[in-house]
């Protein structure tokens, strides 16, 4: 995988979802997201935040690979 592979534009990110990438991480951060299940977390996203599927994966994939 390159690894620029997940450097999303945030205006993409914004456009998608209604936040910018670093508001994003600091509420997987407030949710301790690297505590969960990926697939918690991007049923979080979903619920609590109408992230689009597709979105909220792409959001929990960026976390994780940002904090690991």
């Amino acid at each position: 995988m390159k690894q620029d592979y997940w450097n999303i534009p945030d205006e993409q990110v914004i456009e998608k979802t209604g936040k910018n990438s670093a508001e994003w991480m600091k509420i997987l951060d407030a949710y301790q997201a690297m505590e969960k299940k990926s697939n918690d977390v991007v049923a979080y996203l979903q619920q609590e935040y109408n992230v689009p599927r597709y979105w909220a994966r792409t959001l929990t994939t960026m976390y994780i690979k940002k904090n690991s």
